[in-house]
């Protein structure tokens, strides 16, 4: 695979040009009016995995998105590789917030990327990514360096959820057989410091509606007499932190797997300035769990935080009212052993409880997902990282991510296959955020690299 390098630089343009098509197409899975534009990016994903030389690919139907099914069979003795990912996206607002329209990509200079960022909705998180091996595919069997088997399942709704892919799989696990699971969904330390991501926190995200008088009222009237839903829902979602910043949750802590010394002291060795964190983000102080340094809120501690919160009058002006009804939407990030349905029962539980009498309150929970740790001492992870190695020229760090991808505990489960993350995002693209990007750089090195994870793994499992 020594023309990997040459290969990417030679069809640079091409897969930047491929990548901004697929961006233009708004696949937003929360919001039933872009249905058809799901369904435009099932079809497009399709035709380029087609195009790579997948043998078979199809467009599998499921009670909810479609999901993308390609396989290229080399030899039935060879392992399997399965890549995951998914190309719907997250919502694009606040709008006015983009510096350019999230659906309409621009290559643009950053500070972190010098050579160029796409900035689109999408462009990370996951289609920039899940694109990579696409194109690694390309040059794997155009080069005939493709050393085992591949096949690739591609979501459509892992942005709300994964609501459809446990149905999928129940039904298709001779379909799926691999060796092991592949995603890049996740990111690195730095361009400089390469990592691979082992573990991930799992979710819990819920909906909570506090109801008062049957209609909205007069403020004047009856300021002071009613219980204003706005400023109970604020004092209940007050009291779920402590002066220490501890969720208050009766419970919540009981199964909290906690990190050992020698785990923490690894994760401090991986370079980290706090002034150009805060920097980043433009705040004066970090703010979190008492007695936890920043790396580790993020990563290794449970968290609770309210993800949107409306009621009232928000319009322009003034109007006087007390409000009927007051919303928020709220995720608990979870760590190894916290179960994420025994989670939401229990902050249904408190948050009820939490409620003063003259208001009725509802919780519903949305999805979840359990936390997944990648032991480093296995098979799969050499192979990773001896391809990052080759690649970047150092070994790559080990680092447990914040983030959450909830069907990766659902892959070991239904598949009985290791997952080995490989993401090449950084903390500064803007996922999930307004002027989400992802830099070219790091998007040709994802392809460039993946194929020497093929070659590694291969190589291991023959000397199994």
């Amino acid at each position: 695979m020594s023309d990997i390098k040459k290969y990417v630089e030679e069809n640079r343009e091409r897969f930047i040009n491929e990548l901004v098509e697929l961006l233009k197409i708004p696949s937003i899975s929360a919001d039933p009016a872009y249905k058809n534009d799901v369904l435009k990016t099932a079809d497009a994903v399709m035709k380029r995995l087609q195009e790579a030389g997948c043998d078979t690919v199809e467009i599998c139907d499921t009670p909810g998105n479609p999901i993308v099914f390609g396989e290229k069979i080399v030899d039935k003795n060879l392992p399997t590789v399965l890549v995951y990912g998914h190309y719907d996206v997250q919502p694009p607002d606040p709008l006015d917030l983009w510096t350019s329209p999230p659906f309409n990509p621009v290559i643009k200079e950053t500070k972190i990327h010098p050579e160029g960022a796409i900035f689109a909705r999408g462009a990370c998180d996951d289609k920039g990514q899940m694109y990579m091996h696409v194109k690694a595919l390309e040059y794997m069997i155009k080069n005939d360096a493709l050393p085992c088997n591949v096949k690739f399942m591609i979501e459509g709704e892992e942005e709300i959820g994964s609501v459809s892919l446990g149905w999928f799989l129940e039904r298709n696990r001779e379909k799926l057989s691999n060796d092991v699971i592949l995603i890049s969904d996740t990111g690195m330390i730095a361009k400089e410091v390469p990592s691979i991501t082992t573990g991930l926190r799992g979710l819990s995200y819920v909906e909570v509606e506090v109801t008062g008088p049957n209609r909205d009222l007069h403020s004047g009237l009856y300021g002071g007499a009613v219980a204003n839903p706005i400023n109970v829902l604020a004092k209940m979602i007050a009291a779920l932190h402590d002066e220490n910043n501890h969720i208050t949750i009766p419970g919540f802590y009981d199964k909290v797997e906690e990190a050992s010394d020698i785990e923490r002291s690894k994760m401090a060795e991986a370079p980290f300035s706090l002034e150009n964190y805060k920097e980043a983000l433009d705040i004066e102080a970090v703010y979190g769990e008492k007695g936890y340094s920043t790396n580790e809120r993020n990563s290794i501690r449970p968290t609770l935080d309210v993800n949107g919160i409306w009621g009232g009058y928000i319009g322009e002006g003034a109007k006087t009212v007390i409000a009927s009804k007051a919303y928020a939407k709220i995720s608990m990030r979870l760590v190894p052993d916290q179960d994420w349905q025994e989670i939401t029962a229990l902050f249904k539980k408190h948050f009820e409880n939490l409620a003063p009498k003259g208001v009725k309150v509802n919780v519903k929970p949305h999805h979840g997902g359990q936390a997944y740790v990648t032991p480093i001492d296995t098979l799969e992870y050499q192979a990773a990282n001896d391809a990052y190695e080759e690649s970047f020229g150092k070994a790559p760090i080990p680092q447990r991510s914040g983030g959450s991808i909830p069907i990766v505990s659902l892959f070991e489960k239904e598949l009985k296959s290791k997952t080995i993350l490989m993401g090449f995002g950084l903390d500064s693209d803007a996922i999930h955020s307004p002027n989400e990007h992802f830099g070219i750089w790091n998007y040709l090195k994802g392809i460039e690299t993946i194929p020497l994870f093929y070659k590694h793994f291969t190589k291991l499992k023959k000397q199994e």
